[in-house]
């Protein structure tokens, strides 16, 4: 039987895709995108792509299913229950909240959401943020596992929109920390590099040599540096594109330190003995706020292996060239 649901206002700003996994986790991956090539769902009469964003009051068409929920049982992992320390942890980590927004201090190494063999992943932890809230706290964008810092949650489904429009108009100023190997020949510049998937073997990486690639724009500041070894760096994508900062730092021939997929042995100086983690801090997030348009600014701490590399490496994290380089990266171009 085809049915026609109509997006609710908790349901919006969500990728199509990932509302059919939530309502229906026996449909296959492969099965839904089958279904949308063949124009089985559509999205107020129209195909549609599995990374489409749903809006409220759309009328999503949904085909006959039965055959796939018999023939195709659940491969899909349940999160972990969330423990008491988890918990803890998580809830000790809120840099910032009102009835709005939640800021978190995402830690280096947690995924934000679950995929392939990943069970344990931020957005299956979200209840426990939720208290006295008529609704479960959603994620409006993302970081990648390796890198830690501000990420922002909606806790209403009016924030999300609002943030999640935000978002799309590339609003938000986002400004990273970064330490890499060597040192930029110049202070500041901007690197205008397209990225695209490209293979390596048997890896997947964002490069400008892949076949198909877009736009992708990253502006930067020299904070300091070591000696010929190492320097920090103060970045602002301009771009939203996958591990934009890790490819265009190795497009700048200065790989990112514990970067190891891209940077290869080059993020691993001989001379320095750091954490073998990645070097890579959403140090910064400024973003117009849902309720009154104010602008809401919100700084993540430096993690443990930040501040054990800082400490060799001589780097202060309260320079005053750090404030410089966030106002130079600030400014309108």
């Amino acid at each position: 039987m085809i049915r026609t649901h109509v997006i609710t206002a908790e349901e919006a700003d969500q990728r199509l895709d990932r509302w059919f996994r939530k309502r229906f986790p026996e449909v296959t991956q492969g099965r839904l995108e089958r279904m949308l090539r063949t124009g089985q769902i559509r999205v107020d009469g129209k195909r549609a792509k599995s990374n489409f964003r749903l809006e409220e009051g759309q009328r999503l068409r949904i085909p006959p299913l039965e055959q796939s929920v018999q023939t195709r049982p659940s491969t899909r992992r349940t999160p972990p229950p969330v423990s008491a320390e988890e918990a803890a942890d998580l809830r000790a980590r809120i840099l910032y909240r009102d009835d709005w927004i939640i800021a978190l201090d995402k830690p280096a190494g947690l995924a934000v959401q679950g995929g392939s063999g990943t069970s344990r992943h931020l957005d299956g932890m979200l209840d426990v943020l939720q208290d006295d809230a008529d609704e479960r706290p959603r994620l409006v964008h993302r970081l990648d596992r390796d890198t830690a810092g501000v990420l922002l949650l909606a806790r209403t489904a009016r924030a999300a929109r609002h943030l999640g429009a935000s978002f799309k108009a590339d609003e938000p100023r986002k400004i990273y920390w970064a330490l890499v190997a060597g040192v930029p020949a110049r202070l500041r510049g901007v690197i205008d590099a397209p990225l695209g998937k490209q293979r390596m073997g048997r890896a997947e990486k964002m490069a400008p040599s892949a076949p198909e690639t877009r736009t992708a724009r990253t502006r930067w500041m020299k904070v300091a540096s070591k000696g010929q070894q190492a320097s920090w760096l103060a970045l602002r994508p301009m771009t939203g594109r996958t591990h934009q900062l890790r490819a265009h730092c190795l497009a700048m021939g200065h790989p990112i330190l514990g970067d190891g997929k891209y940077g290869g042995r080059a993020a691993f100086p001989h001379r320095l003995s750091l954490p073998k983690q990645l070097f890579l801090l959403a140090r910064e997030l400024a973003v117009p706020h849902p309720e009154d348009g104010m602008t809401l600014r919100v700084q993540a701490p430096l993690p443990a292996h930040f501040q054990e590399a800082f400490t060799q490496l001589g780097f202060d994290p309260e320079d005053m060239a750090a404030e410089d380089a966030a106002r130079w990266l600030g400014e309108k171009q």
